[in-house]
């Protein structure tokens, strides 16, 4: 059955769906609202490039991961404001099902009435808005010795035409017809046995010499593989492009070598730029106004530092892209020789800044180091770092040219030089190699023109040792336990403004953030908690202003979108990620959270929205 004859089918019953509320008079609105049955949407006639790039301006859809290309995270959408939200109530939740919960961090995607969702262990649900009826599920068949670092999550999908596109665990990308959920094609990105794997939303972007191509990284850092960016046609899969971030790699272009990545040996030794790491595992943005594509680029490997002396380019970077042929337009690095597991894939972030009387085409990211850190996005010139969280030990400080000045003492000690060979000085080091800020995307807001941040404030024992690359197994060389470094909270969202660098305001929570942010012209930011809140704020004061409990933990990213004249909001929901697995002393604190697997659809009606 097609997506629109059985949304037909299920719209022409009398349902009523569960409106569950935090208050009386919210629950009464829900039932007498929810009595209406709504008319089966038209299918989309196919998403267009065109809809990709004006995606943040265009409220009564979400066809791209981050609100738009720059991912920005901000809707102009303010029928849901800081007076009303009081009002926003539950209209259904849709259970993922199954004994396969583990870690939810997918963004959701809404066209036409059609919501697509991803889940734990590569699935793909399009479920019926105004209902929360499954509409198709596809579940990849995962192999057996799948390698993922950081729990079987996924992170999104992305559409265009009429065709949806997710990634595997087995470091594959899918083709889905958008309305049957039927495979169009399927193709491998690289080898899971070698220890690659997929977790990003993949990246739509134009181009004039090839039309719309579909971008994706890759995962698997801990495993000594190469990072790459490569495109690809979206109606074939075929490859047009591909780019190694470790220099000393060559390039592809429609089929043939291009051009090597920086030149061979220049700061990487020997051999080792072979199994470099630098994996691109969280995707990427494009600037429309540069027509560049930007992408982090992960740790070193291994995470023994003594045996990789030099920058080690482009490993914890940020680069920008040429979408058209491949090419390394600029490269900025955040943390040259990363002994710390310093990932630079944080999401580069387009906006125009305001400084000095002067409009300045900057971009923003808040690295897992810990600094907060402002380029010019044209070219890649550093213009500013702040600390985002406290305590900042592996460095001093960043100097003028954004190259961080290290404390020697800080750094873990070389196991050659002990008394055994065997284990390195151990240091303690803030932040953790979980980051200031991990992989949950922040937003900003034209409006305060101000970035919100999740971040964490812990930090971590951590030791080097002895390791060869073995193809298929960890290549670490370290040795590490995290440990919170506050013993009221460890969670921080902050407001801060790029031009100054000052924290506005700041939430604490018990637990790790670990979920994204959304940020409204209604004045109000979202964010869930690993407690299970799903929470919005006042976007200039960072008063909580509402929260909903729901029931397992959140490390998502919300949305919101209009839907026949109402405003909806979406967040997926099931506690897991990386916490759990690698979070030494901090997950021992917070082994009490259950998991989940859901996706929960609010709104806030046309009665409701005025009061």
């Amino acid at each position: 059955m097609r997506i629109s004859e059985k949304r037909a089918a299920v719209n022409a019953k009398s349902l009523l769906p569960t409106a569950v509320s935090t208050s009386l008079s919210a629950l009464a609105g829900a039932v007498v609202l929810s009595l209406g049955v709504a008319s089966a949407p038209a299918m989309a006639e196919g998403v267009t490039i065109d809809d990709l790039m004006n995606d943040q301006a265009t409220t009564d859809d979400i066809v791209t991961y981050g609100l738009g290309p720059r991912g920005q995270r901000y809707s102009p959408l303010d029928t849901l404001n800081k007076e009303n939200i009081k009002n926003l109530f539950p209209v259904w939740s849709f259970s993922f099902g199954g004994e396969k919960q583990r870690g939810q961090e997918s963004q959701p995607i809404i066209k036409d009435g059609v919501m697509y969702v991803t889940g734990s262990y590569s699935r793909i649900w399009a479920i019926d808005i105004a209902t929360g009826e499954e509409l198709w599920q596809y579940d990849a068949r995962l192999p057996e010795g799948i390698l993922p670092c950081c729990d079987v999550i996924n992170r999104g999908a992305a559409i265009l035409g009429d065709k949806v596109f997710f990634g595997t665990l087995d470091a594959k990308i899918v083709a889905l017809n958008a309305e049957t959920g039927k495979v169009v094609w399927r193709k491998t990105i690289a080898n899971y046995e070698d220890g690659y794997s997929y977790t990003a939303a993949p990246l739509i972007v134009p181009t004039e010499a090839h039309g719309p191509l579909i971008v994706t990284g890759n995962s698997g850092g801990e495993f000594g593989i190469v990072g790459q960016v490569e495109a690809r046609n979206p109606d074939t899969g075929d490859l047009v492009w591909t780019r190694p971030v470790i220099e000393g790699h060559m390039g592809t272009l429609n089929g043939e070598e291009s051009t090597m990545t920086g030149t061979a040996n220049e700061t990487w030794p020997g051999d080792m730029y072979k199994n470099g790491g630098g994996a691109t595992w969280l995707g990427g943005t494009y600037d429309p106004d540069t027509k560049l594509v930007f992408f982090g680029t992960g740790n070193p490997a291994p995470w023994n530092s003594h045996l990789r002396p030099g920058d080690n380019k482009w490993s914890a970077s940020r680069i920008a892209i040429n979408p058209e042929d491949g090419e390394i337009a600029w490269g900025f690095q955040t943390t040259p020789h990363d002994g710390w597991d310093y990932d630079g894939v944080n999401e580069f972030i387009s906006f125009d800044m305001e400084k000095d009387g002067q409009t300045v085409k900057a971009g923003a990211t808040a690295d897992r180091n810990g600094f907060f850190y402002v380029l010019d996005r044209t070219n890649g010139d550093f213009i500013s770092a702040t600390p985002f969280v406290q305590n900042i030990s592996w460095a001093k400080g960043i100097d003028e040219n954004g190259r961080p000045i290290w404390d020697p003492e800080n750094r873990p000690g070389n196991p050659a030089e002990s008394a055994d060979g065997k284990k390195g000085k151990s240091i303690f080091a803030v932040p953790s190699f979980l980051g200031g800020k991990n992989w949950m995307p922040m937003a900003y807001s034209q409006d305060t023109q101000m970035f919100y941040i999740p971040s964490n404030e812990w930090g971590m024992d951590i030791w080097n040792e002895p390791i060869t690359y073995k193809k298929g197994a960890a290549y670490l060389g370290a040795g590490f336990t995290i440990k919170p470094i506050f013993d009221d909270y460890i969670g921080s969202l902050k407001a801060m403004d790029p031009a100054t660098g000052e924290v506005k305001w700041e939430y604490r929570n018990k637990a790790p953030l670990w979920g994204g942010v959304l940020t409204t012209a209604g004045g109000l930011v979202f964010t869930g908690t690993p407690e299970g809140y799903l929470k919005a704020f006042d976007a200039e004061t960072g008063e909580e202003l509402w929260k909903f409990q729901t029931g397992t933990g959140i490390v998502s990213s919300p949305v919101t979108w209009e839907q026949d004249g109402e405003q909806w909001v979406a967040i997926t929901t099931g506690w897991g990620g990386a916490v759990p697995l690698w979070g030494g002393e901090v997950a021992k604190v917070v082994s009490y959270l259950n998991q989940g697997g859901s996706v929960w659809a609010f709104k806030i009606p046309k009665q409701l929205a005025l009061k």
